[in-house]
Formats: C-alpha cells, structure tokens, sequence
C-alpha cells in the first residue's frame, strides 16, 4: 500500500480539451463546410446521451453511415486519431506529473471511449510520464472500488476540473481523498457546474501550481 496516490483528470486538466474541440470545429467548417459540422456536433451531442461519456469516433461514424457516398468523411477519423495531442498539454503538467511523483504514485484517471481517449493519453505523453498507470472508465467517480483495488492508498490526491467529480469522491471518501481544484477550462469557470458543489479542500490557478505544493499540502 502507498502512503499517497495522486490521481489525475486528464481532460482540461493535463490537456487543453477545449483547444482540440476548437480546432476539430475549425477542420469541420474547413474540410467538410457548415452542413456537415453542424451534423456532426449534433449527432455528438446525441450519442454522449446515449453512452453517456464524449464519443467523438462514434460519432464520426454515424457521420458516415449517413451520408455514405461521401468519401471525404473518410479522413475524419484520422483527425482525431492523429491529432497532436502533445501540443495541447497545459504549461507545466508534465512537470506537475513529475512533482508529484516524488512525493507519491501518480494515475491518469479518466473518463471516455475505449480507442480515442487511450490514444489522447498515449499521444500526448501521459501515459509515458505516469509510467503506464492510465485508468479510464465511463464514471470514474463510481469506480472508487476499482481504483483503490489496484492502486491501494493511506491517502489519496485528486486532481480534476470538475467540481462535481471532486464533491462526489469526497462524498465516498472523506479524509481519505484530498481534493484539488485547478481552475482552468470551461467547466471551471462556469458558475452553472460550478452551483450547489462546495469547494475542493485545495483550490490553484492550473494544474502547474501542484510543483509548488508539498506533502504537507495534503495531510488530512
């Protein structure tokens, strides 16, 4: 058993999530014209309410089926999965990583698909600086169970964006998490997911900041 594990989101926490939807959005209206982006963000917005988490190739798929003899859809996948993920890490999160790291054990905790959001963390080196340590699910706060299965803890360190995964795992855990609030992405600066969640025990600008903290910073 570890004395501290740290477990870090990966979207709009480690990688700017938001600049890759902004550029996949800026190659639909390029490469495909408005008809298609506007289809394509719909059917998204359809199929994560089907599966309950960003399923951004099947989506592309569906894409496809509909409008089958179209063969430029054909290079839409390959988009995604060859998208730069690297230059989209936030300033400083392969350092915060490494911070991290030599004060405890660190996972990529995540949520997503089972192609795409591996190939964003492999991609964008995370899996590297985490040593391979990558966990993705479709609820990560309903996995609890599971991660402290495989990577048992006295404590843990959650880092993630979302003010609504941080109070579900405190509600689990109690002192047993401390929970780390980087504002930065749309999720953190927007007052409809930020109302009715109260705060993280520990609240920084970005993700960088972790360097500057010590094992002090996440006693009970």
């Amino acid at each position: 058993m570890d004395d501290l594990v740290f477990l870090f989101d990966v979207d709009n926490t480690l990688l700017d999530n938001d600049r890759i939807q902004h550029d996949l959005d800026t190659h639909l209206i390029q490469r495909y014209g408005e008809r298609v982006r506007e289809r394509y963000w719909a059917i998204f917005d359809e199929q994560w309410k089907k599966v309950d988490y960003a399923d951004y190739l099947g989506a592309v798929e569906r894409c496809r089926l509909e409008a089958l003899h179209d063969p430029r859809l054909l290079g839409l996948a390959g988009f995604l999965i060859d998208y730069p993920f690297a230059d989209r890490l936030y300033p400083g999160a392969l350092e915060a990583i490494a911070a991290a790291s030599r004060l405890g054990r660190v996972v990529a905790l995540s949520d997503g698909d089972a192609v795409y959001q591996p190939r964003k963390v492999e991609r964008s080196g995370i899996g590297r600086a985490v040593g391979g340590a990558v966990l993705i699910f479709v609820h990560k706060e309903r996995e609890l169970e599971t991660v402290a299965a495989l990577y048992p803890a006295r404590r843990y360190v959650l880092i993630d964006d979302k003010l609504r995964i941080l109070s579900a795992v405190k509600a689990e855990w109690g002192s047993r998490v401390v929970t780390v609030f980087p504002r930065q992405g749309r999720y953190a600066h927007d007052e409809k997911a930020l109302a009715g969640y109260p705060p993280a025990d520990i609240a920084i600008a970005g993700v960088r900041d972790i360097v500057a903290l010590d094992r002090t910073a996440f006693a009970a």
